[in-house]
C-alpha cells in the first residue's frame, strides 16, 4: 500500500507518469479520453515503474481555457477509481478543492495542484482535512494570462520566495510539513529561458528543504535543443531527468516512464547525487 511515508522516503528519484484525460492537452490531448483506454494506459505506466500515475482532467497548457467542475469530475473520477481498483497509486492533477476531495475519496493518495492553493481558496484546508500528500507548484495565474506574468528581476530567487509563501500558507491551513512537495513550475508564468534558469538553479530550489517534483517533459522550453514538436522532445526530457536525479530531485513528471526510470537508476548507481 502506498502511503505518504513510502512516497516521500529518501531514495532514487521517482517517476510520475502523466495521464491527461483531456481533449486539449499540449502533447497527448485526446489520446486517453475513453475511460477503459485511460485506465489501461495508467496500468501500463505503473508497470513500467511509475511511482504515481497523475490523472488530470483540465489542460493547463499556455492559452487553455478552463472547463467547469462537472466536466473535470466526469473526466477524472472514473479513471481514478479504475486505477486504484487495479492497485495503481494515483495522484490527481487539479486546482479545485472539490475535485481533490472526491478524487481522494475515490482512492487518490496525492493532490497535485499547479496553483499551489491560489486558484481555489478552499483547496489548502480541504487537503489538510484529507491528510494526503500535497504538491504545491509555483504559479502566478491561469493559462490564458500566465505568460503576461513572466516578469522577474531574479527568477530563481523569486520562485524560491513565492514557493516559501505557499509553504507557509499550507502549514497555516493545517497541512503537515511532512506531506508537502514543491514544484518550481517550469513553463508556468515563465518563458523558455526563464525555465532554463530555474533548472540551473536546482540547488536553490532543493535548498528549501522539501521534496521537489519537476515537470519538464515535452515542454516548449526544450524546442531549441530538440526541435520538431512535443513528441520530438522525449530524449531531451530524459536528459533533464538525469540532470535532476544527480541533484537529488524527489520526482520527475513525465509522459514516458521506462527511460526516465532508467535515467534515475543510472544516476543513483553512479552515486553522484549531491
Amino acid at each position: 500500500m502506498t502511503t505518504a511515508t513510502t512516497l516521500l522516503a529518501p531514495g532514487a528519484t521517482r517517476v510520475v507518469g502523466i495521464l491527461n484525460v483531456t481533449p486539449d492537452s499540449f502533447s497527448d490531448g485526446g489520446s486517453w479520453t475513453e475511460v477503459d483506454v485511460a485506465v489501461e494506459h495508467g496500468v501500463r505506466l505503473a508497470a513500467e515503474g511509475a511511482a504515481l500515475v497523475d490523472v488530470g482532467g483540465e489542460s493547463t497548457r499556455p492559452g487553455a481555457t478552463r472547463v467547469d467542475v462537472e466536466t473535470e469530475l466526469a473526466r477524472v473520477l472514473p479513471v481514478v477509481s479504475g486505477l486504484t481498483e487495479r492497485g495503481v497509486a494515483v495522484s490527481v492533477d487539479t486546482m479545485r478543492a472539490e475535485v481533490a476531495r472526491r478524487s481522494v475519496e475515490a482512492g487518490a493518495v496525492v493532490v497535485n495542484d499547479v496553483s499551489g492553493g491560489l486558484a481555489d481558496p478552499q483547496m489548502l484546508r480541504t487537503v489538510a482535512s484529507l491528510g494526503c500528500v500535497y504538491v504545491a507548484m509555483h504559479w502566478r495565474g491561469h493559462s490564458a494570462t500566465m505568460i503576461e506574468r513572466a516578469m522577474y528581476d531574479d527568477v530563481v530567487a523569486e520562485v524560491v520566495d513565492e514557493l516559501l509563501a505557499r509553504v507557509r500558507a499550507a502549514v497555516v491551513a493545517g497541512i503537515e510539513p511532512d506531506r508537502l512537495v514543491l514544484d518550481p513550475g517550469l513553463g508556468f508564468a515563465k518563458n523558455a529561458e526563464q525555465s532554463w534558469d530555474v533548472l540551473r538553479g536546482v540547488e536553490a530550489i532543493h535548498g528549501i528543504g522539501l521534496p521537489v517534483l519537476w515537470g519538464a517533459s515535452r515542454k516548449g522550453m526544450l524546442d531549441p535543443v530538440a526541435p520538431g514538436g512535443p513528441l520530438a522532445r522525449d530524449d531531451a526530457s530524459v536528459a533533464i531527468t538525469t540532470w535532476l536525479a544527480t541533484h537529488g530531485a524527489w520526482a520527475v513528471r513525465t509522459h514516458t516512464v521506462a527511460p526516465h526510470v532508467a535515467a534515475s537508476a543510472v544516476a543513483s548507481k553512479l552515486g553522484r547525487r549531491l
